[in-house]
């Protein structure tokens, strides 16, 4: 089988079997074109990779950590070049692409920062027998395939790529059509700072070569972020190669938020409009569904609506413009269709399309949406929209909404919106929800963030595997175990 990565069409380019072009996504211009390897030539670059793998897992930590504190330095170099270049190619406002770089060495800064102690043999000292010496080695796993998706290229990249070669690993950078040259100048960045550059290699691949890729038997371990059905086609690729493989997956998310009674709705709204609309909608994380207590609802959805009416959708170039195209015209239109499927079953939609004359049918622009009247019969509440939607729906208690809140395929994130600060029963309140949540993060007064510090995982749908955190280095690494008989005479 072959595989598509970033979803089941590949709708954000177009391309023949040689080459891929980039469209700008508010014009629907060409903007890059990019050749894909032979299939020889894909094999001799895995090749190189797993040569100079051995070559790089020889440079002592303290010393790959030098590196990763330069190529730091060398990204920084490039923040004034960096937001231009992803409106064009992905549509983000241009005034938000700032906040990617910070985002990106943010978490390279943590990630470097632990890299010492998370990859540290683990001693036994303490249970070692006389005359015994027992400990556990992290050792690198070997050629790391990373397939990395359009939304936020350089955050995603940064989560795997950073800690695989921290930890001794090579890379095999494959980037989405959408984003070619977030991953070029992503790796440039390393290469300036000393990473070989066999040791880190971008490759535009067509999706039969992902397949051919991923079962590449020199390929150890393959880290995906993407749709659900591309998770799934590279599940099952790994599963069909000659040799068993690690499969990391972070995939989508339907992620659901829950206003209690007690919650400041002046703050709370401004926190989920802002999670549902930023980058249109478009990340795995983003508000979907949001459940409101009767007792706040009316007074909620009249001050979500009329903060949702005041963005500005446009040309993602001109900066007073907070809200742009989503990444392709056929995106645009499975999201309209979606909405339509919702008022066709009783949604009632409650910002007037007229009020944003840029989303015109035929274009990537959509407006944003906010639903009421909405149930879990309609797709807008239950299957990942990917665009500036959001579902509103009313509940009576919190085992109410951790009901909906759990009704899902997908488990990313969710969050809780209560007065935890004021009243000790909220708080009380929020772990009782907290645990009752079939999710990998749980927010308190937050969302649509991903802090490295702690572990960014998803259950059910939503994916298998760890990045960021200590756990994140876990997942690239092996254990060896040492066992050491010193003494062998009386």
């Amino acid at each position: 089988m072959s595989l598509n990565p970033a979803g089941t069409t590949q709708h954000y380019a177009y391309g023949d079997a040689t080459s891929q072009t980039t469209l700008i996504p508010h014009n629907q211009q060409p903007l890059v074109i990019r050749a894909y390897p032979s299939e020889t030539q894909l094999g001799h670059s895995i090749q190189y990779a797993a040569a100079a793998q051995e070559k790089w897992a020889r440079v002592p930590l303290k010393q790959r950590i030098e590196i990763g504190r330069r190529f730091m330095e060398e990204f920084g170099k490039m923040r004034d070049e960096i937001p231009l270049e992803l409106t064009l190619q992905m549509g983000r406002p241009v005034t938000q692409g700032a906040g990617e770089v910070r985002g990106t060495l943010d978490r390279a800064d943590y990630m470097l920062s632990i890299a010492e102690k998370a990859l540290a043999d683990v001693t036994l000292e303490d249970t070692d027998k006389p005359g015994f010496r027992r400990f556990i080695k992290r050792t690198p796993l070997g050629v790391i395939l990373v397939i990395a998706p359009w939304n936020y290229p350089y955050l995603v990249m940064v989560n795997s790529v950073l800690p695989a070669l921290i930890a001794g690993n090579a890379v095999i950078l494959k980037p989405s059509p959408q984003t070619p040259l977030a991953a070029e100048r992503f790796a440039l960045a390393f290469h300036n700072a000393g990473v070989p550059k066999d040791a880190l290699q971008v490759i535009h691949l067509s999706p039969e070569l992902t397949t051919k890729a991923v079962q590449n038997p020199l390929i150890d371990f393959v880290a995906f972020t993407g749709s659900v059905a591309g998770g799934r086609a590279v599940d099952i690729a790994a599963a069909e190669a000659p040799k068993f493989k690690g499969v990391g997956l972070e995939l989508g998310g339907k992620d659901p938020a829950y206003v209690r009674a007690d919650a400041d709705l002046d703050y709370t709204v401004a926190e989920l409009v802002d999670g549902a609309m930023f980058n249109s909608g478009q990340s795995c994380c983003a508000v979907e569904r949001i459940y409101v207590h009767e007792s706040v609802y009316d007074e909620f959805v009249q001050k979500f609506v009329e903060l949702t009416k005041k963005y500005k959708l446009g040309d993602p170039t001109e900066k007073e413009n907070n809200l742009g195209p989503v990444c392709s015209i056929a995106s645009a239109e499975r999201i309209r269709k979606q909405v339509a499927a919702a008022v066709a079953a009783g949604a009632k939609a409650l910002i007037p399309e007229d009020l944003f004359p840029a989303a015109q049918a035929g274009t990537a622009f959509v407006a944003p949406q906010v639903l009421v009247d909405v149930n879990h019969t309609m797709d807008i509440m239950m299957e990942e929209t990917f665009g500036p939607v959001i579902g509103i729906q009313k509940v009576i208690s919190d085992d109410q909404a951790i009901a909906l809140m759990n009704d899902s395929p997908y488990g990313l994130t969710a969050s809780v919106w209560t007065n935890a600060a004021a009243n000790p029963e909220s708080e009380k309140a929020f772990f009782n929800i907290m645990d009752e949540l079939h999710t990998g993060t749980v927010f308190l007064n937050r969302c649509d963030y991903l802090d490295p510090a702690l572990a960014w995982t998803g259950v059910k749908n939503s994916g298998r595997g760890v990045s960021l955190s200590k756990f994140g280095y876990d997942q690239l690494t092996r254990a060896k175990s040492v066992h050491m008989k010193i003494k062998t005479s009386q």
